[in-house]
């Protein structure tokens, strides 16, 4: 077997990224759910909307913690996270700004 090269492994940054993937991925999490409470089905007053959006975050925001291991490097990691809050978050307030 062939072993792989420094620049080939994924370097052991694993406290960053999970720093990382813990803040950047909750608000991330948050902007997911923010979206679609606010313009999802039934609006932000649905009734059983309150519980299912609660729960939604830890299914979002896990995955995210998880997959976070598999950027090479923390900066990535930060870049690609702030990238997807920055997108989420643009998406809430255009749909804020054309309600």
């Amino acid at each position: 077997m062939a072993r792989l090269l420094q620049q080939d492994k994924i370097q052991p940054h694993w406290w960053r990224k999970s720093i990382i993937a813990l803040l950047l991925g909750l608000t991330f999490s948050y902007g997911v759910v923010a979206t679609f409470a606010w313009f999802g089905p039934g609006g932000i007053d649905a009734p059983v909307k309150v519980q299912f959006n609660m729960w939604l975050i830890s299914f979002i925001w896990l995955p995210i913690l998880a997959f976070s291991f598999l950027f090479r490097t923390a900066k990535t990691a930060l870049i690609c996270m702030l990238g997807a809050n920055s997108v989420i978050y643009l998406l809430f307030f255009i749909f804020w700004w054309f309600k």
